[in-house]
Parts: structure tokens; sequence; C-alpha cells
């Protein structure tokens, strides 16, 4: 780790910083993609969804600099019943979240937030650590595979055609 970066369990004193770098994280995703609430409209309640789901099977860890924060990252193990999966891929670290302050960025705080992160969340089984991203975001896509992580499962979306009706779409009569 650098010798300048101390990372750390978070604890309710950190929850105005935490909040924060949601609200910051949220606007430059709705920046992203139109399917992204602003920050200030969601801050509250997610930042309550992602400190209960990492207090109760994870953890979350705040990143500071002589008393500064400097970022966070959020995680936990995830099960799913993925029929078609590996049993060590159904098991698996997930990222939640992660936050680097904007004067803080280009520094590998990232890839230091990540790997306390993974070992926090190494436990038997666990094989896989995931995490997502908007596909938009370049800077994001650009750290995860420099630190190593490569595509899993990409989501494909475009907005459903609004069609009217026309003699094509209507039933055939019956014979």
């Amino acid at each position: 780790m650098s010798p300048w970066l101390h990372i750390r369990p978070a604890t309710v004193a950190d929850r105005p910083n935490l909040r924060r770098a949601v609200v910051e994280l949220q606007d430059h995703e709705s920046r992203l993609h139109d399917s992204r609430l602003p920050g200030e409209q969601v801050a509250d309640a997610y930042l309550a969804r992602i400190e209960t789901r990492a207090a109760r099977d994870g953890v979350m860890l705040v990143a500071e600099s002589a008393g500064a924060f400097v970022g966070f990252v959020a995680g936990w193990i995830e099960q799913s019943d993925a029929i078609i999966e590996t049993p060590d891929s159904d098991r698996f670290a997930f990222v939640s979240d992660i936050f680097v302050a904007p004067a803080f960025r280009g520094r590998r705080v990232a890839a230091e937030l990540l790997a306390a992160i993974e070992r926090r969340l190494a436990r038997p089984g666990i094989t896989r650590l995931r995490l997502c991203a908007l596909a938009a975001n370049d800077a994001a896509t650009r750290a995860y595979l420099g630190d190593g992580f490569s595509p899993y499962e990409v989501v494909y979306e475009r907005p459903v055609a609004r069609r009217t009706e026309t003699s094509d779409d209507r039933p055939e009569p019956a014979p």
C-alpha cells in the first residue's frame, strides 16, 4: 500500500463524506446514462442500503490521506442460484461501489481500494471478485481492465420502439 494512503473500515463519523461521495458518483453516472437518478434524490436511501448489506456479509472501507477523505469501496459476498454456472462462480465477492475523490484520481487509489476489499472478502470458496460499471464510464473501464479485471457478462439495452397499431399488428381472423 502507498505510504501516504490509509485504508480502514468506515465508521458512523464517515457518513457525511460517504454521502457526498455517493451523490458525486450518482451524478456522474446520471450524466452518462438517462436511467440513473440524480445523487441528491437517492443518496440517503442508497447509502443506507449499501451500509446495511456491507454490515451483514461484507465491508465498507474508507481511504484517507493526512486525515482527508480520499474515497471508499463497499462490497459483500453474493450467492446466486445460476444453474448454468460452476459452484465457484455461483458464490463470489461483489464490489458494489467504488469512489475516488477527483483530487486523488490517477494515483492508483482505486487499485489500492480493490486490493483492500479483496483481502477483506477473501474467504474459503471465494475465487472471484466481480464489479459492474456503466458501459459509458470509460475511466472506470480503463481502471478495471488495468487492474486485471476482464469482461464477464455484457448487458445490452435499447429503448423499446413505440409502434402504432397497424393491420400487421392485429391478430389473424379465425378461419
